[in-house]
């Protein structure tokens, strides 16, 4: 792990353009191999079959461990720069997951076969007043495009679909405060969401064919990871008008947002689920062995405030993930490695693997309470 220092760090973007690409493609295809030649000493301690007595077919805790570790330290380091919307460190942070799914041996569900799905922004960019403050503070760079990373496990039944999602993106880099040279410049977003991309990884893992040897799922699960979320939902909206599939054949989407840190409003090791009462999805997932409990602040309308609430106003059955504690840090440099607590991190991952199985392997269909769709 790369250690994280508060001094502002030489950007790379000095560095000219096809030099970094070339970098970038060495580290990508470097990381997709090691990935594959470390997969039999991750399943060494792994059971194969789901009738196996502990059923435990995802990783083990210590594989588990090491590799959200792993990804948390590379997407959350200061070379990323804070993997700031539509900039060209979000863009790594997709070629990385998308080397992982690949590896993975998952089904592309990007564009042209690849697991990218790449957008053109709208010029100029139609943000909200609060996005527009944000950017006036932000490092003035190019934001032209943004990208997805889709892959896809398909189930014996294509026509039905568990989404799971998480956004890619932070808020990048401040610009310089010539009243204060040695500040922080570096919003890392390890928790905002690092830890909800990470965690969408290791559940690709856990499913994947090439991870478990274990039988195809009966629901198809599609892995997606947005772009400018923070920006405004452009990579959810790119999704949802060019979907890998049928938006129809979605039963429920659960978004994982922010799940690096406890939240001591809710029992040790439980996480919440934004929305709880809208729809019957969490107290099945309860039922099924979640640690997941209704959302304990309410009125800061964490329902309408992730890529979520997009798919949930087209109908589908879709929530977020998290254990935000409302902690200091959010939207801060300050949102670092350092504050990750990866016990609870790796738990609460650990705690989703059975229940979103038993998801995918269920012919129960999520639904709206009464008045709860959006």
């Amino acid at each position: 792990m790369l250690a994280v220092s508060r001094a502002r760090r030489p950007s790379l973007r000095r560095y000219p353009w096809h030099r970094t690409a070339i970098l970038v493609a060495i580290l990508v295809a470097f990381l997709a191999f090691l990935a594959i030649a470390l997969r039999p000493l991750q399943l060494a301690g792994q059971s194969h079959t789901f009738d196996s007595p502990s059923r435990q077919t995802a990783p083990s805790s210590p594989a588990l461990d090491r590799e959200v570790r792993a990804d948390m330290a590379f997407l959350a380091d200061d070379a990323l720069h804070g993997r700031g919307s539509a900039t060209r460190d979000e863009h790594i942070a997709a070629l990385f997951a998308a080397a992982q799914f690949q590896s993975l041996g998952l089904t592309p569900g990007g564009d042209n076969g690849t697991f990218i799905q790449q957008v053109t922004l709208p010029s100029p960019l139609p943000v909200s007043p609060r996005t527009q403050q944000r950017l006036a503070t932000a490092e003035d760079t190019p934001r032209t495009q943004t990208w997805n990373a889709i892959a896809i496990l398909r189930g014996i039944d294509p026509a039905e679909v568990v989404l799971l999602t998480a956004h890619l993106d932070h808020l990048g880099m401040a610009k310089p405060d010539p009243a204060h040279p040695d500040a922080d410049l570096i919003y890392n977003g390890a928790d905002d969401d690092a830890s909800g991309t990470t965690a969408v990884l290791a559940l690709a893992r856990a499913f994947a064919p090439t991870s478990t040897n274990a039988p195809r799922p009966h629901r198809t699960i599609v892995f997606a990871l947005f772009g400018s979320e923070e920006l405004g939902g452009f990579g959810n909206a790119a999704f949802l008008a060019r979907p890998p599939v049928p938006l129809a054949s979605i039963i429920a989407n659960l978004e994982f947002e922010m799940i690096g840190r406890p939240d001591p409003a809710v029992p040790a090791g439980d996480l919440w689920l934004s929305g709880f009462d809208r729809s019957n999805l969490g107290p099945e997932l309860v039922k099924h062995g979640a640690h997941i409990v209704a959302d304990p602040h309410p009125t800061q309308n964490f329902f309408r405030r992730s890529d979520n609430y997009a798919l949930a106003r087209q109908g589908i059955v879709a929530q977020t993930v998290s254990s935000f504690g409302l902690h200091k840090d959010y939207h801060q440099p300050s949102d670092e490695l350092s504050a990750i607590d990866f016990p609870h991190m790796v738990n609460a991952i650990a705690s989703m693997i059975d229940p979103i199985r038993w998801l995918a392997d269920t012919t129960w269909r999520p639904a709206w309470n009464p008045n709860g769709k959006p």
